[in-house]
């Protein structure tokens, strides 16, 4: 309580009355799975081209840079990237010395043979003694003979990312210290143990590559599993893989491509967002099943809180021009991405185009839909003149209140924003005025949902309830500091079967 000791007049500030509750994103993906190169510590990107940036681009041993190519053609804008590498992998690695007392350490910002592909030269800084020059260049493929790209214009294969930094310094004071400079914008090295002298020039001529890198260190010669989750990095700042995913709380998607080709990966992501509660997974199916060999509730999981689609997509690969089959479940992301920003995240991600897909592995009919749709399988068809489309919209679970994507995808989305916005409530005195301001708080939210169009009635009182009061706490939970709350929401539903009954009627009939 204020205190007041002396005649006056006091203006105080007070809040009564609901708290806004703020929608969280629905369409921020998380993707874990191979790349060219970059770091294994996740990384936030916004299109293709940044991903490109951090991570390279196409490559044979992996389908994750056509996924995020995928998501971001077809309305995705936000992605957190978790490259994954062996467990055992090394990170390549440079020494580089003027003489016993002068050192640098170059390595590679991610483990694995890639780095064996960069290519480091020291200079003279252009602003004189105590600043260096650091040229970095990468190859995708190694030319035949190591040569300086700055000094000959002409070799091939040219480095497929150059970076320069000059003028940088071992002062720690200074805005050009290498650990501002280089270590927080470059993708491709980190430099440490700085020279204890001011200059280092090893050989103004001189370009060497790292050396050390390795994809898998070991007797291990495929990812497993251990691999995607990387539990062995569960400590602050060092989690790699599904563990470092976990502590993303932007992310409300999650994919792996060709999930099913690493056993038991499928069930790790969704026991992952199970246990989260706040993100939904994408599966694929693998290449070349056949109709009949579909069975992912069985197979896999019965869960609310995965879709599973099939067949495959063909896409062009740049590089070659050709035709690329791939897992869909990129470009499906991006079609859930795209119909949250147009529609909301209650519309069905379905019945729309995949853009960039050009032809897939099978033409399904209707009569194949009509075996797999009951299974949870989301077929993806092409119809004359229509398109290539998504043409389903069910989870893997067998429970009818959870059959739609979008009804489950709405409730995380509810769920999450109300978690959110209600955590001023902690600690407040649990009487009549706080469930009043907390009913109040979450009546606000829901009818802006219901306005939007995500919730049935016409009425909010048909759409929604919700109730905190004496009837939904007893005295036990007050005295052992419990508030709850009661809601209820009716979700919109997909109209999967749309049916028109048509009659013949003689020439006399009446209309009805």
């Amino acid at each position: 309580m204020p205190e007041y000791l002396s005649p006056g007049v006091y203006v105080e500030e007070i809040e009564i009355g609901s708290k806004p509750v703020e929608g969280v994103s629905t369409s921020t993906a998380g993707f874990l799975g191979a790349a060219e190169r970059g770091p294994t510590k996740p990384q936030f990107v916004t299109s293709w081209l940044e991903f490109q940036r951090k991570f390279g681009s196409y490559t044979d041993a992996s389908y994750l840079p056509y996924a995020v190519q995928g998501f971001f053609d077809n309305g995705g804008q936000r992605a957190y990237i978790a490259r994954v590498v062996s467990k055992d992998a090394v990170t390549a690695q440079k020494t580089l010395t003027s003489d016993e007392d002068d050192a640098l350490q170059v390595s590679a910002i991610g483990e694995g043979d890639w780095g064996n592909r960069i290519a480091v030269k020291v200079a003279a800084g252009s602003s004189g003694a105590g600043t260096f020059k650091i040229s970095v260049f990468y190859w995708k493929k190694l030319p035949k003979t190591l040569y300086d790209p700055e000094a000959d214009s002409k070799t091939l294969p040219r480095p497929s990312a150059v970076e320069q930094y000059d003028n940088v310094t071992i002062d720690p004071d200074s805005s050009d210290y290498y650990e501002k400079k280089v270590n927080l914008s470059s993708n491709l090295i980190r430099l440490g143990a700085a020279p204890i002298k001011p200059v280092l020039l090893p050989d103004a001529s001189a370009i060497a590559y790292l050396t050390g890198g390795d994809d898998f260190g070991g007797t291990e010669t495929k990812l497993v599993l251990a691999d995607f989750i990387r539990s062995d990095t569960d400590q602050p700042g060092q989690r790699k893989g599904l563990t470092a995913l976990d502590g993303i709380d932007d992310i409300s998607l999650l994919y792996s491509p060709n999930a099913l080709a690493v056993n038991g990966l499928a069930q790790a992501l969704i026991s992952h967002s199970e246990q989260l509660k706040d993100r939904f997974v994408v599966l694929d199916s693998e290449s070349q099943k056949k109709v009949d060999e579909l069975k992912p509730r069985d197979d896999i999981e019965d869960t609310k809180y995965a879709a599973f689609y099939y067949p495959w997509v063909k896409v062009i690969n740049p590089d070659t021009g050709m035709q690329q089959t791939i897992p869909p479940g990129g470009h499906v992301l991006g079609l859930y991405a795209r119909t949250d920003v147009e529609r909301g995240v209650h519309k069905a991600p379905a019945n729309d185009t995949l853009r960039g897909v050009v032809d897939l592995e099978f033409q399904i009919t209707k009569g194949e839909q009509d075996i797999l749709n009951p299974k949870g399988v989301n077929v993806i068809r092409a119809f004359p003149g229509r398109g290539i489309r998504v043409w389903g919209a069910r989870t893997l679970s067998s429970d009818p209140l959870w059959k739609y994507v979008n009804v489950r995808r709405l409730f995380i989305f509810l769920e999450e924003s109300i978690y959110n916005g209600t955590q001023w409530v902690v600690f407040e005195p649990n009487d009549d005025k706080l469930w009043a301001r907390v009913r109040r708080t979450v009546n606000e939210f829901l009818t802006r949902i219901w306005r939007d169009g995500a919730l049935v009635g016409s009425k909010a009182e048909e759409a929604f309830f919700v109730k905190v009061d004496r009837s939904t706490m007893t005295q036990d939970d007050i005295n052992n500091g419990r508030l709850i709350v009661l809601i209820g929401v009716a979700p919109v539903r997909p109209a999967e079967f749309v049916i028109f009954r048509i009659a013949q009627l003689s020439g006399s009939a009446d209309a009805q």
